[in-house]
């Protein structure tokens, strides 16, 4: 190994992974109502996109240093992408570039309520270069990590290629579905999987996935004027979650949207923190920590943990109110959220308030990841979560 790539792994050896798409957003808001065959008034800006570089620069503003495993072209979107990552002073090491590479775009058409109304996605080249031989150049990096986080939009040889070499150096990996239908790629590596992090409609596609036959419908929010309360939703997902944790998952969350989210897992010692010991962290992380552990008090929401163990839990996450802007970046920086918080040794339900905090500022914003994060606004935001979130059941199955 070449002495400035030594180097480089050097200073990279204890930050999380990230694997996945780097893609550049062309976001479109009509400032009128749309009519075919003729243009329309509004408002069309670049945003820096890509589930997986979501989450890393998400994860970034929050004092994590995420190692990126991805792919750009020298074309105009991948230049863009590029100089963003490297002037945060994140490694580009791991982000494979030629010329033969036509940077991943995605082109989002809005409604005037911020959701996606239409939208076409050219992100080939995260299957065609994310390769498991270009994976494979990182194995120290993986197996340095506290935690792998993969998003969906890999094929499904370099989920496994990744995947497999997380679990030789029991590296916790946390899996992003990213849509209904890359959400079934989780059958080719179930059982490498520590987090998942479905909305319902990939919950529901997932646990069809691991099952013979669609056996799951998606959920129907609305019934006539009559919404369905969280706990008649948990009730409705129910066995699409028990599928995916008594398939081997150990911590499934369900985004909700503004309902929240669903944190539910079979507890047992250490599950909390999911014995993530690989942590390193910087000044800001161990900020994070001290100011969380007094907003989020550990043990609140369950208590004395049950000396007998091995009974399932499910909590309800409420969500914050916010002045939306945007939608687009907001599960990616729950997540984000959540994984560096894990990374600076908060356990799991801290680290999904820090989540939703995050996620609150990301609506807030034109674009995927805001500018900046201020820790007291996170540690009181998810305080807010915190003390709202309840647990909705607790037993020996689901």
């Amino acid at each position: 190994m070449a002495l400035n790539n030594l180097r480089q792994v050097l200073n990279d050896e204890a930050a999380p992974v990230v694997i996945g798409g780097m893609v550049l957003d062309i976001n479109a808001t009509p400032s009128a109502v749309a009519n075919p065959r003729t243009t329309t008034p509004g408002k069309v800006v670049y945003a820096l996109g890509g589930v997986a570089r979501n989450v890393a620069e998400c994860m970034s503003k929050l004092g994590a240093k995420p190692f990126m495993i991805s792919a750009v072209g020298f074309d105009l979107a991948g230049s863009l992408l590029l100089e963003h990552w490297e002037s945060d002073g994140l490694s580009v090491a791991g982000i494979q570039r030629k010329q033969d590479i036509e940077t991943a775009v995605i082109c989002h058409i809005f409604d005037g309520k911020g959701e996606v109304a239409a939208g076409v996605a050219s992100v080939e080249a995260i299957e065609k270069f994310l390769t498991p031989e270009w994976i494979h150049n990182f194995k120290f990096n993986i197996c340095s990590a506290p935690i792998l986080m993969v998003d969906a939009n890999l094929s499904p040889a370099a989920l496994v290629a990744c995947c497999k070499m997380a679990a030789e150096c029991q590296t916790s990996v946390w899996f992003e579905p990213v849509s209904v239908t890359k959400s079934k790629r989780v059958a080719s590596i179930l059982k490498y999987i520590t987090f998942t992090s479905p909305n319902e409609d990939e919950l529901v596609a997932m646990a069809n996935a691991l099952s013979s036959g669609d056996k799951f419908l998606p959920i129907q929010r609305d019934c006539g004027s009559v919404q369905l309360s969280v706990d008649s939703l948990f009730q409705a997902l129910k066995p699409a979650i028990w599928v995916l944790l008594e398939k081997g998952i150990r911590v499934v969350i369900v985004t909700l949207g503004a309902d929240g989210l669903f944190l539910c897992f079979k507890h047992t010692h250490g599950v909390d923190k999911c014995d993530l010991i690989k942590n390193r962290r910087s000044s800001f992380s161990r900020k994070l920590y001290e100011a969380i552990n007094v907003s989020c008090p550990p043990g609140r929401i369950l208590g004395a943990p049950n000396p007998k163990g091995g009974y399932y839990v499910a909590i309800h996450f409420p969500s914050l109110s916010a002045s939306v802007v945007r939608l687009t970046g907001a599960g990616d920086c729950l997540v984000g959220g959540a994984v560096a918080s894990i990374c600076a040794g908060l356990d799991i339900m801290q680290s999904l308030a820090v989540g939703i905090a995050s996620a609150k500022g990301a609506v807030e914003t034109e674009t995927n990841v805001p500018a900046e994060y201020e820790l007291t606004k996170i540690s009181d935001d998810a305080g807010s979560v915190y003390s709202g979130a309840k647990v909705i059941f607790c037993g020996s199955k689901l």
